[in-house]
């Protein structure tokens, strides 16, 4: 154990990773936190330097100084830049978000790129809040923040969007939009391609049901497309992806699909689409992403992924597939509608996390970026298996392990999961399962639940509210399937999940303790009847009910955690994991479910 213990140890000092960088105009912006710099470094580099072993940084802000200065616990929440006005140009002012303690809720700062400092006087929002604020033009910001009584929706979130002129208070921005109190939250936007520019308001009444808007000079004009569809701007094209089947322009189109249709045609009535992906039962399109005169998708295709190129000639549509890994998880698609480069990492359970940089039209990619190999991989292999789920249901998940013969009882196996809110599970890499538990002999299981986006806006939709029960179904399925293929029993057997996962796994043993070994719940939702009045909970109401419509309590009820455990029953060992400074997911949950299991 001890040789383990030391290398693990190593492997969780390592200082090796990706900078995770964002396109804007001629540099690369990157957040960094080393042993040196704990709160981080907010730096920029050029696409030149950073394909150098070991570029070099201009630094921006340094949080460990701010914080020190102010007596602050400052957390970086991320900047929003200004688009630029022509391709190439440089942004000069962002606004950046800080948070005390790493809420949710921020403080929000202008930001001058080339004086490197804030701007005095600039744009500024000192009161922490749920803040939606966006840029609008250099002088003018969209803002929603917390301006006392009745500002908030019952989510938390901002009710108004104000157009905020600089040089002017806050105060006397006029409010261009009010949601309703029972609405998520109200927004606003302005979205650039090419030389034009348009000023999006979206009224989100929950998740995937948002009312659009176009502002066209002072007047507010619908955009008549279903409220669980997504809208962008390409050119002189408005895309449409949909959620669920749309009757429009003589057709049905399916959920899921990417459609293309001229804006202004499309705005004055006119309904002529061109489908740009169309899923089918077993793909799904997972991103879409703003080239400079392409659109870069990607899709999961049987849960491995895909990656296409499209471009308009002036006639039509061009498509080319880009040539990638066939297994993996594809992720960080970085793009700017001014670049015809852009940049995306592959990693699987035994491949590092690489970076790779790709130009529209060009066959080959570059990598640029790399992690090191933190453990040894030798005769580990991923493959996929299905479990048949209660109602026939196929659930694919992935299994990584060390090639052999099989152990008598099975080996120590790890279940992680989470199916929910349309997210996808896909295989990582990581030094720490690697060096811990695939190394030594353990496997590791991921599961692709119903309720995820795995296979498109069905697949999640299929295992949503009433029919949420299908999700802790189907991970019960995939750890029946481990144990009748051989590869583990019960008592070898651990999950593992945070957020929706963390509800995953603890209703799962408390529905079938039978199964399970040992459960790690991390940040977990558990009294699902109370959920919605604790921080942002009422914001999920979509996804698993209104539990004061005794309709949903009524279903929500049954697989509850905090309601359902029981004293005679006998439980695997459960490990309870919270945060004082969660203000999304209440502490109140976990210390609420392990306070019940004690006194049982």
């Amino acid at each position: 154990f001890e040789p383990l213990r030391r290398s693990l140890q190593q492997t969780l000092e390592s200082r090796e990773r990706i900078p995770a960088v964002e396109q804007q105009g001629p540099h690369l912006l990157n957040f960094w936190r080393d042993a040196s710099h704990p709160r981080g470094l907010w730096r920029r580099t050029t696409p030149a330097e950073f394909r150098k072993d070991q570029p070099a940084w201009e630094t921006l802000l340094d949080l460990d100084a701010i914080a020190a200065a102010e007596k602050e616990n400052w957390v970086w929440k991320g900047a929003r830049c200004l688009a630029p006005e022509t391709p190439g140009a440089a942004r000069s002012r962002c606004l950046v978000s800080l948070s005390r303690g790493g809420a949710d809720a921020t403080v929000v700062r202008e930001f001058d790129l080339e004086a490197k400092r804030f701007v005095p006087g600039g744009f500024a929002l000192p009161n922490e809040a749920k803040h939606n604020v966006e840029w609008r033009d250099i002088d003018s910001l969209w803002v929603g923040t917390d301006t006392g009584a009745g500002s908030l929706t019952t989510s938390g979130y901002p009710r108004t969007v104000r157009l905020w002129k600089r040089g002017t208070p806050l105060a006397s921005a006029p409010v261009l939009f009010e949601a309703q109190p029972t609405d998520v939250w109200a927004s606003a936007t302005t979205e650039r391609s090419g030389a034009r520019r348009h000023d999006w308001v979206l009224r989100t009444l929950g998740f995937w049901n948002v009312e659009r808007y176009l502002l066209r000079g002072e007047q507010l004009l619908r955009v008549q497309v279903p409220n669980d569809a997504t809208t962008s701007v390409f050119g002189d094209w408005l895309l449409v992806r949909t959620r669920t089947p749309w009757a429009s322009g003589g057709r049905t189109w399916p959920g899921g699909a990417l459609l293309a249709t001229p804006m202004e045609a499309f705005l004055k009535g006119e309904r002529r689409f061109e489908v740009l992906y169309e899923p089918t039962p077993r793909s799904a399109l997972s991103n879409v992403r703003e080239a400079r005169g392409a659109l870069v998708l990607t899709e999961l295709d049987n849960v491995r992924p895909r990656v296409w190129e499209l471009t308009h000639d002036g006639q039509a549509w061009q498509r080319r597939r880009v040539a990638l890994p066939e297994q993996g998880t594809l992720g960080g698609l970085v793009t700017a509608w001014d670049s015809d480069s852009y940049y995306l990492t592959h990693q699987d359970f035994t491949t590092p996390t690489t970076l790779i940089e790709r130009r529209i039209g060009v066959a080959e990619g570059r990598a640029v970026k790399s992690l090191p190999r933190f453990y040894d991989a030798t005769g580990i292999t991923t493959v996929q298996h299905e479990a048949t789920s209660r109602d026939g249901t196929r659930i694919p998940y992935f299994v990584a392990l060390r090639e052999g013969p099989k152990v008598e009882g099975g080996r120590p196996t790890l279940l992680y999961g989470y199916g929910g809110f349309a997210s996808s599970s896909l295989p990582w890499y990581s030094g720490t399962f690697g060096k811990g538990w695939l190394e030594p002999g353990g496997v590791l299981v991921l599961a692709n639940l119903r309720g995820g986006g795995e296979f498109g806006p069905e697949w999640h939709r299929s295992a949503q509210r009433e029919n949420k029960q299908r999700t802790w179904d189907d991970l019960a399925a995939v750890a029946e399937d481990l144990i009748r293929r051989g590869i583990t029993s019960p008592r070898r057997l651990g999950i593992m999940g945070g957020s929706q996962g963390g509800l995953l796994v603890t209703a799962a043993m408390v529905q079938r303790p039978e199964l399970f070994g040992a459960v790690v719940s991390q940040v977990p939702l558990v009294d699902m009847l109370r959920y919605h009045q604790l921080l942002a909970g009422a914001s999920w109401m979509a996804e698993y009910g209104n539990p004061d419509v005794p309709g949903d309590r009524a279903f929500i009820a049954k697989y509850s955690p905090y309601q359902n455990v029981k004293k005679e029953a006998k439980y695997p060992r459960i490990f309870l994991v919270t945060s004082t400074r969660d203000d999304r997911v209440h502490p109140g949950h976990a210390r609420k479910m392990a306070a019940r299991m004690l006194a049982q």
